[in-house]
Order: C-alpha cells, then structure tokens, then sequence
C-alpha cells in the first residue's frame, strides 16, 4: 500500500494545474492528476508522467470518480479542486461545460473529500467572484459587483456557487475544506492562445505584431508568478484549523494593463507597437488588486517573485514552446 500523502488535482494538466503537481511531486507526494484536456495539455505533464508518484486519470469531474480509482485512496488525502476552463476566450466558448465542472463537479469532488477520514478539500476560486469591483482593493468579506446574465457570468457565478457549495459541506457535513480566491497568474505552461493579457502580449511581442489594447490600457491588472501561486495553495491546504478559511491569493502591486505591455516590448526588445484595438468586455474589471492581509497572517504567505523576473521566465517559456 502507497505509504506517502495522497494527493489529487482536478485540471491538473492546466496552467496551474500542472505547476501544482509538479510542485506536490517534489515536495513527496504521490499526485493524481484528473483532467478531461477540454483546456489542460498532456504537454504540460509529460515530464511528470516518468515519475514513478504521478498518475494521469482522463476524466470529466461532472462524473464520479471510477470505483476502480477510489479503491487506490488511502489517507491522508489532499483534493485540489482546479478544474474549469479560466480565461475569458475559453470559459466563454466552454461556458455550459464551465457551468457544470463548477457546480456539479464541485459536488462530486467534495463528495469524495467527505467519503474520506482525514481528507481536505480544497477549491480553486477566483477573484471573478468580485466581479467589476466597487471595492478596491478587494478583501475577502467584500461581496461583489456581479453581472449575473453578462457573458463572463458562466465564470463568475458558477465559482460563486462552487464557494457556496463548499461552505454547505463544512457546515452539514463537516467536511475539511477551504478557499482560495485566485488573482491573476502567470508563468510556465500558460497556454499561448489563452487569451490573457500576459500570453497575449508575449507572443504579439515576440512576433512582431502590435500589441493590442482592449479600450485605453487603464484597467489595473495584479500579476503574480505561478511559482508564488503554488506555493499559497500548498500553505493553504496544509495549514491546521482553518476550515472554512476564504484567503485571496495574489500579487498586490497593481498595474495598468499598458504598463505590463511597455515592460514585455522591453523585455523582449521588440519594435512592436502598442495599438488600441476595440473596446473592452462590458464586464472586464475596471481595477483588479487583492488584499493579502490575511494570507500574511494565517499562512505567513506573500509573493516573492517580482514582475521583471517572473515575465522573463514566461518570456523564455513562449520561445521555446
């Protein structure tokens, strides 16, 4: 029998997904990784896949897990709830799929968590859940500013209800769970169509093309290294007594959207220009800026990677790829 600690991550051959397996994997645990690759890559865990501790299931979580598979489970048991399609390009074109990996998905992976003594759940949410914020910066007990019939609410509203759904099986079933609201990331094994305003102007840079703002470049974006992300997650789960704890995990050094783009066309020494190029979502967030207070203080966690580090890794990432 396995002796080491179990882990599953749902969408684990995602962008951050496959960075938090990697990470799991290094850190000693055997790492199932779940994924039905509408939006995850066998790309980004094939070098995982000659680890002897990792495991690739190809499944779509709105399932059960198989019997088969359940039988494997033995505690402790880690379950990182990560799937669903996150970039507004994707969950936009997989908004029903998105709708039903967050609700009935949610429900089944944390069904399992309660199935298992000794487990915790933990749920990938997103600062969409603030919608276009009136708060700024947004802390954890601020509600939202959700358009509930605009067309990124497949997103918005489905983590919403994923974060409700998981606070119920806290309180009926005490099961182990807790959040974490996921501000905007980046770095290795982002996927070049992804539509994010990183990757986006990574490859126009690097191709010679204008870099295309959607209305003036004013809105505020927070961008932080996955590596960062990865390890709050893992402080997250790991960490004792806080169940039913909602932490933002996130870069607070804000940035306009046309900074980022100035500092990419440095990085990678590019002559593109920088375009206007239609006018933004009606729902794009005006100002994007978490409050990590609480991370500080309940994981000792906070970003360390600075933005000029973090995007010439990811730049090297997209020539190579």
């Amino acid at each position: 029998m396995n002796t080491l600690p179990i882990s599953i991550v749902t969408g684990g051959a995602g962008f951050i997904g496959s960075n938090l397996c990697s990470e799991l994997l290094r850190r000693g645990h055997f790492v199932y990784c779940v994924d039905n690759l509408i939006t995850g890559s066998e790309k980004n865990i094939k070098p995982l896949l000659l680890n002897p501790n990792f495991a690739f299931l190809k499944h779509d979580v709105i399932n059960p897990l198989p019997d088969s598979f359940k039988k494997k489970l033995n505690p402790p048991l880690f379950i990182f709830h990560l799937a669903s399609p996150a970039s507004p390009p994707k969950y936009k074109k997989w908004s029903i799929e998105t709708m039903r990996v967050n609700s009935v998905g949610t429900y089944n992976m944390l069904n399992l968590a309660s199935d298992y003594l000794y487990s915790r759940f933990l749920l990938a949410s997103t600062s969409e859940v603030y919608g276009n914020p009136e708060v700024h910066p947004q802390k954890e007990n601020y509600n939202g500013n959700v358009n509930p019939l605009g067309t990124r609410a497949c997103y918005d509203e489905s983590k919403r209800f994923a974060e409700s759904l998981t606070m119920e099986f806290l309180r009926k079933k005490n099961t182990a769970v807790r959040i974490v609201r996921i501000f905007n990331t980046y770095g290795p094994n982002m996927e070049k169509s992804d539509g994010r305003v990183v990757s986006n102007f990574i490859n126009q840079a690097l191709s010679g093309q204008s870099l295309t703002l959607y209305g003036d470049g004013s809105q505020t974006r927070s961008l932080c290294y996955v590596s960062d992300l990865v390890e709050g997650i893992i402080k997250m789960i790991q960490k004792d007594n806080i169940n039913g704890e909602v932490i933002n995990l996130g870069n607070p050094n804000e940035m306009k959207v046309r900074e980022i783009a100035e500092i990419i066309l440095k990085l990678t020494k590019s002559n593109s220009q920088i375009i206007k190029s239609g006018e933004k979502d009606a729902d794009d967030p005006k100002r994007r800026k978490p409050d990590i207070s609480k991370a500080k203080k309940i994981l000792g966690w906070e970003p360390h990677v600075s933005v000029e580090e973090g995007l010439l890794k990811t730049i090297e990432y997209f020539k190579n790829i």
